[in-house]
């Protein structure tokens, strides 16, 4: 007797049959991707900032001015130290900058690594407190910019900015660098916020 081999006919899948691979499933894309572009936007205004918070400090800390003419008892001096809310103005933003400087390693972190939230959750929480000190120091420092300019005739404050103009002009050119600290702190927060989102 001969003995018939039983064959068993597996019938070809489409693809195999058409002579392609199997398709194999490829990782989705990461979502998020524009989280890196606003950790690198956060990074110059970072940088912006720490020029002008610098500019402020400075311009507020060599503010002095005399002038030319004197008694013998009496000399006409104006100096940021005559006033405490002109030293807290100095010494805040002075904090600001450094705070900025120190900040600016986190930053970088938050670009290398764009989607991991602790570094920005961190950085919006400091941000908070320094926009806070910022604003501070430079709502003070603009009240008393504003009397030296205009003067209070109910308290008999007399306006010192006609007799010391290079003062007044040091003195207004920080609070307006201060308060452009303060936007670039806003900006901050908001670019902070958005990288958060979970999508």
């Amino acid at each position: 007797m001969m003995r018939g081999s039983t064959e068993i006919d597996m019938p070809e899948s489409s693809s195999v049959s058409k002579g392609k691979a199997p398709l194999i499933a490829a990782p989705m894309k990461e979502k998020g991707g524009y989280k890196k572009g606003i950790a690198i936007f956060d990074f110059i205004l970072r940088l912006a900032a720490i020029a002008t918070a610098l500019a402020a400090a400075a311009s507020m800390g060599t503010s002095d001015e005399t002038l030319p003419f004197f008694t013998q008892f009496f000399q006409f001096q104006a100096s940021y130290d005559d006033l405490p809310t002109f030293q807290f103005f100095v010494i805040a933003m002075a904090i600001v900058a450094g705070y900025l400087v120190l900040s600016l390693p986190f930053s970088i972190v938050a670009i290398v690594r764009p989607h991991a939230a602790g570094p920005r959750l961190l950085l919006i929480i400091l941000d908070t407190v320094a926009l806070t000190l910022n604003t501070a120091a430079g709502a003070a420092a603009a009240a008393i910019v504003y009397l030296a300019h205009n003067g209070n005739s109910s308290t008999n404050w007399l306006a010192i900015c006609q007799q010391f103009g290079d003062f007044c002009q040091k003195n207004s050119g920080a609070v307006v660098a201060s308060f452009i600290t303060v936007v670039f702190f806003v900006f901050l927060l908001v670019l902070s916020a958005f990288a958060l989102r979970r999508h």
